[in-house]
């Protein structure tokens, strides 16, 4: 079910200001949730990321727009430095990889692979190589409220919602976090004005497992067509 044309590309720019949380600059929001507990359990799930070095989990991508409604699902590994591997095997078989510096996105049946410098990519996956460095919420969202309500969440995970800053209130509406008892995230959606959403859905999520530096390398197959982007 392909997007229609011009919509991916302003979703990825989107997306790509919305998952920003980890290193967007500027001082932090004056008024940041009324309500003391909300401070101390995002301080505790903010600091429980950043003892992580690598992560892995399976994970699913559901974009909503139109009435329509697109899922994919895989699985994610995550390592410091940058490095992520986005394994793609449902409704096909693809591979979005970053091995620091540069991004490799790739599909097995079109022989296709493109390259792109990390700092020049805005596609929307790009911000979550940042989870393992110095997540702070606060510096996005004016306002983190709980919301358990919002979301059909597993028993026991709260919810919490974020409120864009001025600037970003053309961008989206608001980000739902569904966070487990053992401060994982389990699930992130973003809502858009324009009533679309993406949402990303992780399980089985193993913090500081044992990852080979080759899993974040990638060398084209024989035969494959690499196309450079800037």
């Amino acid at each position: 079910m392909p997007i229609p044309q011009g919509t991916e590309g302003i979703r990825a720019r989107i997306a790509y200001v919305c998952f920003f949380f980890a290193v967007l600059g500027g001082a932090p929001a004056r008024v940041w949730g009324a309500d003391a507990a909300v401070e101390a359990y995002v301080r505790a799930l903010e600091s429980s990321y950043r003892g992580v070095r690598t992560l892995r989990a399976e994970f699913t991508q559901t974009y909503v727009w139109g009435g329509r409604k697109r899922v994919e699902s895989g699985t994610v590994h995550f390592a410091r430095g940058g490095r992520m591997r986005w394994d793609y095997s449902k409704p096909i078989e693809k591979l979005f990889l970053s091995d620091g510096k540069k991004i490799f996105f790739y599909i097995p049946e079109d022989h296709q692979v493109t390259r792109t410098a990390m700092k020049s990519s805005e596609d929307f996956r790009v911000p979550f190589r940042l989870l393992l460095s110095r997540l702070d919420l606060r510096k996005i969202f004016s306002r983190i409220e709980f919301a358990d309500q919002a979301l059909d969440a597993s028993p026991g995970n709260r919810v919490l919602r974020g409120i864009p800053k001025r600037a970003l209130e053309e961008a989206y509406e608001q980000v739902l976090f569904e966070v487990a008892p053992s401060a994982d995230i389990h699930r992130l959606v973003v809502f858009y004005p324009d009533r679309s959403s993406m949402e990303f859905i992780f399980r089985q999520i193993e913090k500081n497992v044992a990852l080979s530096p080759s899993l974040f390398l990638f060398t084209p197959p024989p035969g494959t067509e690499v196309i450079d982007q800037r």
